[in-house]
C-alpha cells in the first residue's frame, strides 16, 4: 500500500508540473530582454592561449559587412548588452586543456563537462582539429553578405510556397525531422547544415519515418552540427569521425555510417561549445517558469540552430518557427492531419516565441509569418 501511495504521489506531481507548464506558458510575457539586472554569464574560455589560431575565423565571421545584423545590434544599447560575438560558437581541438577541463566541470551537459569521462571528451575534441571545425566556413567567403535560412519544422510552412525563397539563401540550416521530399515547394531542398542531438536525431527517425524522414540527410558538402546534450553526442561524434561502431553507452554497437554516410571526414562535423549554450540560456532564454528545473531545461534544437546562425551569418531568416498564431497550424508541416503543437516540459517554447517576435521587430532577424488559410468549403 505505501508503494502505491508513493507512485500515485509521483504521478500527481508530474501531472501538476506539466499542467503548470502548459497553463503558465499561455501567459508568459517576455520583458527581460531589455532589463539589465538579470544579465549573468559565467567566466568564458581563456582565448589568449590560441588567439592567433582563431584570427582567420574571426576575420571571416565577426568582421562587419554591409548587410550585417551586427550593425543592428551595435546601434541598440540593450541589444549590445545581450549579444556577445566573442563567445566561441563551436568546440574544436584547442579548446581542451587542463584549465578548461576544470572550469567546465562546474556544470552538467549541455552547459559543461561535469560527469563526463575525461578521456571521452579529450579524444573527441582531439579529432575536431580542422579549420572547418572551429568556424562556419573552411575557407573565406567570397561575398559581402552571408544570407542564412534556418528552417524549423512548424506547420506554418505547409502550403507556404517558400521553397524557392529558402533555397535562394547562401546557407540553409535544417534540424531533426527535416522532411523535404514531397514538400519541396514549401520548404525547398537545399541544406548546408543539419543540427541535432543524438537523441533528437534517433527519435526523429522513428517518429517521422512514416512522413518521409527515412534517413539523416547525406548530401555532398553537408556539415553536421552536434548539440552536446550528454555523453551520447561526444561518443557518437567520435565514432562517426573514426568510422567505427559506438563502443559504449546507450548507443553501443550502433553504426554511425548509416546516419552520416560511409566515409565522413572530420571536416563534416561541428559541435556547439558548452559556453555558447550557457550564454544563450543566460542572456536570451532564461526561463522563469523552469528555473527550478534548471538542470533539465534546455532551449529547443531550433533555437540553438537559430542562434548559431545569428552569430555566424550576416542576415538570418527563420522559417517554420513558433508564432503568435501557432494554434492555426499543425505541429509539423508534414502532418497528414492537423495536430496541436506539443509543449515539452524541458523547453519553454512560449518564451522562444516571444523572443523571435521581439528580435524580428528589432530587425535582428526576419521571421516568416502568415495568416492561416481560409478553409475551402467541401462539396458533396
Amino acid at each position: 500500500m505505501p508503494n502505491c501511495r508513493w507512485k500515485a504521489f509521483l504521478l500527481l506531481g508530474a501531472f501538476l508540473f506539466t499542467l503548470t507548464t502548459l497553463l503558465y506558458a499561455h501567459y508568459y510575457v517576455l520583458d527581460f530582454l531589455f532589463h539589465d539586472g538579470d544579465l549573468q554569464q559565467r567566466p568564458l574560455v581563456n582565448r589568449s592561449a590560441f588567439q592567433e589560431q582563431d584570427e582567420t575565423v574571426k576575420k571571416v565571421e565577426i568582421e562587419a559587412g554591409p548587410c550585417t545584423l551586427r550593425q543592428t545590434v551595435e546601434a541598440d544599447g540593450k541589444l549590445r548588452q545581450r549579444f556577445n560575438f566573442t563567445v566561441p560558437v563551436f568546440l574544436w581541438a584547442e579548446h581542451f586543456s587542463p584549465t578548461e577541463w576544470q572550469r567546465l566541470q562546474r556544470d552538467f551537459p549541455p552547459y559543461g563537462w561535469k560527469g563526463l569521462p575525461k578521456e571521452v571528451v579529450n579524444s573527441t575534441l582531439h579529432l575536431l582539429n580542422e579549420t572547418t571545425n572551429k568556424g562556419l566556413f573552411a575557407d573565406g567567403w567570397d561575398g559581402d553578405c552571408i544570407r542564412c535560412a534556418v528552417v524549423g519544422n512548424g506547420g506554418i510552412l505547409n502550403g507556404s510556397k517558400q521553397g524557392k525563397a529558402i533555397d535562394g539563401h547562401d546557407l540553409v540550416f535544417r534540424l531533426n525531422g527535416a522532411v523535404t521530399k514531397g514538400f519541396e515547394e514549401d520548404v525547398g531542398t537545399k541544406i548546408s547544415f543539419y543540427g541535432f542531438t543524438t537523441n533528437t536525431m534517433k527519435n526523429s527517425l522513428i517518429a517521422y519515418r512514416k512522413f518521409g524522414f527515412e534517413r539523416v540527410p547525406q548530401q555532398q558538402g553537408l556539415q553536421y552540427i552536434f548539440i552536446p546534450s550528454d555523453i551520447r553526442d561526444y561518443v557518437m561524434l567520435n565514432s562517426a569521425i573514426q568510422g567505427v561502431p559506438v563502443p559504449l553507452g546507450h548507443d553501443q554497437w550502433d553504426i554511425p555510417s548509416k546516419y552520416f554516410g560511409p566515409n565522413p571526414s572530420s571536416k563534416n562535423f561541428k559541435m556547439l561549445h558548452p559556453d555558447f549554450l550557457q550564454y544563450i540560456k543566460d542572456r536570451f532564454l532564461r526561463s522563469r517558469l523552469l528555473q527550478m528545473y534548471d538542470h533539465l531545461y534546455m532551449p529547443t534544437t531550433g533555437a540553438l540552430m537559430l542562434f548559431t546562425a545569428l552569430h555566424t551569418c550576416d542576415q538570418v531568416t527563420a522559417y517554420g518557427f513558433i508564432t503568435d498564431n501557432y494554434r492555426d497550424f499543425s505541429d509539423h508541416y508534414y502532418d497528414v492531419v492537423k495536430k496541436p503543437l506539443i509543449f515539452y516540459a524541458n523547453h519553454d517554447m512560449q518564451l522562444e516565441a516571444q523572443l523571435w517576435k521581439r528580435l524580428a521587430s528589432l530587425r535582428v532577424l526576419q521571421l516568416y509569418t502568415r495568416e492561416a488559410p481560409v478553409p475551402v468549403p467541401r462539396t458533396y
